[in-house]
């Protein structure tokens, strides 16, 4: 063992999604140990402990593995359970966690950020319940970064992470597992493979994008294997240390190709994607995109259909941007609709409280209280079950939620790479001028509430705030701006656009006409050109 003298590494505090930097910056000399250090660190140290260890398969991947061995080695950990080839989607790796009464794990992800040696890379823990680092513990790590002084680490050829069973490194056990089995079993007791199956037989045609990520594998083997779907329903399933030269992001920008064949001549009945570490999905019938808002809302609606969830639903959770959509679903159903900040740890406390079953949130994340992250797989096999149960079409799915509850209309326009002074400025300009909003007029719009938002977790009773700034115009149309934390270069301005239609002869609007007054208020309000210079959006979802 090597006790190596160091000095603090860049600030920055891991959010939920853990730290990201680009590849090089992880790369570079002492960097990752010097993290891996403030982790183990910052949670009070790993002996005699046992982690759950693996990622998605992204460049540095396996490297940065035998790294995380040595020093858990030289930390005195009892035990690393490793996915087989350094792969864990973060719900299997959640689930294991679980399982394995692991004391937290290591998840190596940057989640749908692009991979590669020029691109991004990232390193987060889980604590003992499956679900990302608390804000207590993410501050501790932090604040280690800035003092670090020294790390340990085990001095050893690479540790064989290919090969299935058990092996050592110092005192350090490590068992290296197959990765899918676990998380199939689990999904097997949750939804019904029979009727699946019996779907797939009976003619049903699906195709899955995994955007050479991680799902890929899982795909493959329940997808293909266990529910009999024909050969080729996966696309893109082997995983690639740079995701085929893509960006996997399971939105219909990044998807086109899937995209494509859903709005093409032959359209399968059933399409849908998931990202880089397998925790988020994009669900899309027959010419009929379904935004992850209006997903959460019909899964909630129809979950009873499923056999893990026949006895209904405790509750169910949204983030703040999410829209509104669910919050009706749940009224009809007289269960509580919770609404949190963005970020799955402020789920995972009413996960583990037992107050909701359901949650999720519009980037594409939902998942139940089966694991304590977000599940990409979870939700294309739980809309599967619905629609094995109801011999609906996703179309027809669609209108049925509309019909019932109204139509939420709802895009989010994401401004990327915007210099962090300018976007900063156009967010402080907005909120000073909050307390003067409701009653004026914006864009042709009536404001009827304006305010930053702020939550007060009902389990351990933090405090959150400045959590995205909320203006609600009168007639059920709302836009929600915040800043987002999960690029690597400048910010991202996050616009979020939703209107509330329950004219029956309103129901089938393009979404671009429904919201485009509140896209105007939006803009206007915000003084979003003049601030930053930008104009459109790159992306639009």
């Amino acid at each position: 063992m090597q006790t190596v003298q160091t000095s603090p590494i860049e600030g920055q505090k891991p959010g939920t999604s853990g730290l990201r930097k680009k590849t090089a910056v992880f790369m570079g000399p002492h960097y990752l140990e010097n993290y891996v250090q403030s982790t183990f660190d910052g949670i009070g140290g790993v002996q005699g402990k046992t982690l759950v260890v693996g990622g998605d398969g992204r460049f540095f991947n396996d490297r940065a593995i035998q790294v995380i061995l040595r020093i858990a080695a030289a930390n005195g950990a009892a035990k690393c359970i490793v996915g087989q080839g350094g792969i864990l989607s973060t719900p299997a790796a959640s689930h294991l966690i679980r399982k394995r009464k692991a004391d937290g794990g290591l998840i190596l992800s940057a989640s749908h950020n692009p991979g590669g040696k020029d691109e991004d890379f990232g390193l987060k823990y889980n604590g003992p319940n499956g679900g990302p680092a608390t804000e207590a513990v993410t501050d501790k790590i932090f604040a280690r970064t800035l003092d670090i002084d020294v790390y340990k680490i085990s001095e050893s050829v690479d540790i064989d992470i290919d090969t299935r069973g058990m092996t050592s490194l110092d005192a350090l056990e490590i068992e290296v597992v197959e990765p899918v089995a676990d998380y199939q079993e689990l999904m097997e007791t949750l939804f019904d493979f029979g009727k699946i199956r019996a779907l797939f037989a009976g003619g049903f045609t699906m195709r899955f994008d995994a955007m050479h990520a991680v799902t890929g594998p899982y795909a493959h083997a329940i997808l293909e294997g266990a529910l009999g779907a024909p050969k080729g329903t996966v696309m893109n399933g082997t995983p690639s240390p740079d995701f085929g030269g893509g960006h996997p992001d399971p939105n219909p920008i990044w998807a086109k190709d899937l995209m494509n064949v859903m709005y093409g001549p032959d359209a399968p009945d059933f399409g849908a994607a998931s990202d880089g570490d397998g925790d988020r999905n994009m669900i899309v019938g027959r010419n009929a995109y379904v935004t992850p808002s209006d997903s959460l809302a019909v899964l909630t609606a129809k979950a009873h259909l499923a056999p893990a969830y026949s006895s209904g639903l405790t509750g169910v959770a949204r983030s703040m941007p999410t829209s509104r959509a669910v919050d009706r679903v749940a009224e009809s159903l007289g269960i509580k609709c919770y609404e949190t900040p963005t970020g799955w740890k402020f789920f995972g406390n009413l996960l583990d409280a037992g107050l909701v079953t359901l949650c999720g949130e519009e980037s594409a994340g939902t998942g139940s209280d089966h694991v304590r992250e977000k599940d990409g797989l979870w939700a294309v096999l739980l809309w599967l079950n619905i629609l094995a149960e109801t011999k609906m079409s996703v179309a027809e799915t669609l209108d049925d939620l509309w019909s019932t509850h109204g139509r939420c209309y709802y895009s989010r326009h994401d401004y990327e790479a915007v210099d962090s002074e300018k976007a900063g400025a156009m967010i402080s300009a907005l909120r000073a001028k909050l307390p003067a909003l409701a009653g004026t007029s914006v864009g042709g719009l009536t404001v009827e509430a304006a305010d930053e938002f702020a939550y007060d977790d009902p389990v351990d009773q933090s405090h959150s705030a400045g959590q995205g700034i909320r203006i609600a115009f009168k007639g059920g149309a709302r836009a929600v701006f915040r800043l987002s934390g999960t690029g690597t270069e400048g910010a991202t301005i996050r616009i979020y656009l939703e209107h509330l239609q329950t004219d029956a002869s309103k129901l089938d609007m393009k979404p671009e006409d429904a919201l485009a007054e509140v896209c105007n208020a939006a803009r206007e309000v915000s003084d979003l050109t003049a601030l930053t210079g930008r104009v459109d959006p790159d992306v639009i979802t």
